[in-house]
């Protein structure tokens, strides 16, 4: 029987939060956070070739889906960063054509999984375990497989972000539904949106970290905690761009690559508080499982003391 993580193994949140602070203090998760960031940048432009190829089989060259997506893809992302990302997207989506698209997608998807290896060691430290899987399971099986499921799960979410509201006026139309239809819509695009993204983070901590007896969790604490503070981040961050922004002014042209690498520790930081906020409840409820079979195993042994 899987035991909810919502009960919180016992503990009040207040108690949670403490333990969770001191866990992260102990596993250095501000270092931790910067060097996911690194892997993440190196992992960024394989990553795009590999959706932009994917793409291609999906759309095909030229079409009006995957030309928005190229082009509002790299909106999303803070401040001048964004600039970057679009530049990079059209240069690599002109190399990902002919007869180069097949190797371009594997060579893509290899290069892209490094960012999950990165995750898959981050969340073993998070969660108090060692690497055991043999290299070609960690790597091939877990990265690469996470890397094409993540990668589905955000072309999945985009278009629903991008194209979500031509999608409910198209079949409000074509149905002859009303005003009601498409406000129930925007309703059910955005539940799909949000479920997409806990969806990725549960894989995430589902197949990531090598846990003996790992139990599914569509919606886990952690997983909420993890979307919310990357949402927060995100939105904070682009606030303090916008009436902040000084990174061109101190580091030049690298400004852009400075602010892709502060979203990204944003990132890596939402995803690993969210493994410590799993973790530790996790560890609650074994301790709190073995103090209850103490219990019974005294009162077995002295039914008169108890």
């Amino acid at each position: 029987m899987t035991v909810s993580l919502w009960k919180l193994g016992g503990l009040t949140p207040l108690q949670l939060m403490k333990r969770i602070w001191k866990q992260m203090d102990e596993d250095d998760v501000a270092i931790r956070s910067a060097a996911l960031s690194y892997y993440f940048l190196l992992a960024l432009f394989p990553l795009l070739l590999f959706l932009v190829t994917l793409l291609g089989f999906l759309a095909g060259p030229g079409s009006q889906l995957r030309n928005t997506l190229l082009t509002d893809l790299g909106r999303l992302m803070p401040g001048s960063a964004s600039e970057l990302v679009s530049k990079t997207l059209s240069q690599v989506s002109s190399a990902a054509s002919g007869s180069k698209l097949i190797f371009g997608l594997l060579a893509a998807l290899w290069a892209a999984s490094s960012g999950m290896s990165a995750i898959v060691s981050t969340l073993n430290v998070a969660y108090r375990v060692r690497e055991t899987r043999s290299w070609l399971k960690s790597r091939f099986v877990v990265a690469v497989g996470l890397t094409i499921a993540l990668s589905l799960l955000v072309l999945a979410a985009l278009t629903l972000v991008l194209f979500g509201g031509q999608i409910g006026e198209a079949v409000a139309i074509k149905m002859g539904l009303g005003a009601a239809f498409t406000l129930a819509w925007k309703i059910v695009q955005w539940s799909l949106i949000i479920f997409f993204m806990l969806l990725a983070f549960a894989m995430v901590y589902y197949f990531a970290p090598n846990l003996e007896d790992p139990a599914w969790y569509w919606i886990s604490p952690g997983a909420v905690v993890g979307l919310f503070l990357w949402i927060v981040g995100s939105l904070g961050f682009r606030v303090y761009l916008h009436y902040f922004n000084s990174y061109s002014a101190t580091y030049g042209s690298l400004g852009a690559v400075i602010i892709l690498m502060l979203w990204f520790y944003l990132t890596g930081a939402a995803i690993i508080i969210g493994a410590e906020v799993n973790s530790q409840i996790g560890h609650a409820t074994e301790e709190k499982k073995q103090r209850e079979d103490r219990a019974r195993t005294l009162q077995w042994r002295h039914p008169a003391a108890a």
